[in-house]
């Protein structure tokens, strides 16, 4: 024998998981928009906090850097 009455608790429920479900989507575009328009400038991808590799290794190397 099925269940065939719909409580208005699942109602409730269904337009919450609904909602979540939106924003979520909604979030992923968001992120993913983001990513494409970062990479399509084509230019540097590294972050402010990254050092310019030959500093490193001259540094590492214990050569002075004329400072």
């Amino acid at each position: 024998m099925a269940i065939v009455v719909e409580h208005e608790l699942h109602r409730r429920r269904l337009g919450r998981n609904v909602g979540v479900g939106v924003v979520l989507v909604a979030f992923a575009f968001l992120v993913f928009g983001l990513t494409v328009a970062k990479v399509s400038v084509g230019g540097s991808i590294q972050a402010f906090d990254h050092t310019y590799r030959p500093a490193l290794d001259a540094a590492a190397q214990g050569v002075p850097n004329g400072n």
